[in-house]
């Protein structure tokens, strides 16, 4: 048995979603003849209550491209310290887009406009000024930790107080929303621009979107083809997308519960906190963790290490019981030696 804890972008897409992509009709998407595209970017708009959507080809994009619409060339963006867009996608934002960032450090990546406000500079010849603040929802490094939305929405007043703009790194918003119940087109509310990964949690082969009103639209389109993401047939990576957005949000639950289930047996060997595990990312902190990952990968269960004492495990739809199982299993034996 392989039981791959290392990310939740491990999945392969199940026999229906293979289905559907060997059906999907197809164009040239940069020409915007893709039927399959167009559907799909036409469906996640009006699931968060927005004008329209970008398909891209990977998160990472999608982020830059929402950053850069919000954000000109010598500017600011505000955000977490361990979020997504400054930590994981190569200094894009310093790169590409010109962007300057500074960050606040919350709780387990927890936003708090408290800690935000002070960082505001406004239009001053001495200073950058700040033109937006990202938020992670869920938060990756945090430990899937899920943004309050009472939160979000006092950010939200922030931001309009400033005249700043709002980007949601919404990757795994699929599982913050069937953590809480929130509604989708509420965090659309919220949000000038969102990104949304449909090859995480909802197990897609490939794809993300940006998310925001037709102007913006425009522009990304412009901003994809410059960063190198114009696809042609896309429709067979789209009609995924579809698929994943039809039939695997309702079953994230289960990918939580068996995270809890799964911190909740390891948490008597003193490496993580089941009371933090919100949604499918369990934190551990292992002396020695590469060892212990390595032999636990030569029985069969694969884990992430993210440094020398402390790495993650995701649950998602390839993970059933008895992987659960197998995996408490192999590490309960190797952290009771």
């Amino acid at each position: 048995m392989i039981v791959d804890l290392r990310s939740d972008t491990v999945t392969r897409p199940t026999p229906g979603m293979l289905e559907a992509m060997a059906s999907a009709g197809v164009g040239d998407d940069v020409y915007g003849e893709d039927p399959s595209v167009n559907a799909l970017e036409a469906e996640a708009a009006a699931l968060f209550g927005k004008e329209a959507a970008v398909f891209t080809p990977t998160g990472s994009m999608a982020n830059q491209i929402g950053l850069q619409l919000l954000v000109r060339p010598g500017e600011e963006l505000l955000c977490d310290v361990k979020a997504h867009v400054v930590n994981f996608e190569m200094g894009a934002a310093a790169a590409l887009g010109g962007i300057s960032t500074r960050t606040w450090a919350g709780p387990n990546g927890r936003v708090d406009a408290r800690l935000v406000e002070p960082l505001i500079n406004r239009p001053n010849p001495y200073v950058t000024v700040t033109r937006a603040i990202a938020v992670e929802n869920t938060h990756n490094i945090g430990g899937g930790t899920v943004q309050p939305i009472e939160e979000l929405r006092r950010l939200r007043d922030l931001a309009d107080a400033y005249g700043l703009g709002l980007h949601l790194d919404g990757a795994r918003i699929w599982n913050a929303h069937a953590a809480t119940g929130v509604p989708f087109d509420e965090y659309g509310r919220l949000f000038d621009t969102v990104s949304v990964c449909l090859s995480k949690g909802l197990g897609a082969p490939v794809g993300s979107l940006l998310i925001t009103d037709a102007e913006r639209a425009q522009r990304a389109r412009v901003i994809r083809k410059r960063l190198g993401g114009g696809m042609r047939q896309a429709g067979f990576l789209a009609a995924a997308g579809r698929y994943a957005l039809a039939n695997h949000i309702d079953r994230l639950g289960e990918d939580h519960a068996r995270a809890r289930r799964l911190a909740r047996s390891l948490e008597p060997f003193g490496i993580c906190d089941a009371a933090q595990v919100e949604t499918n990312i369990v934190l551990v902190r292992i002396p020695e963790i590469a060892r212990v990952a390595a032999a636990a990968a030569d029985q069969g269960v694969k884990i992430s290490v993210l440094g020398a004492d402390w790495g993650r495990m995701l649950t998602h739809l390839d993970v059933d019981d008895a992987g659960i199982e197998h995996a408490v299993k192999v590490l309960g034996t190797l952290l009771g030696k």
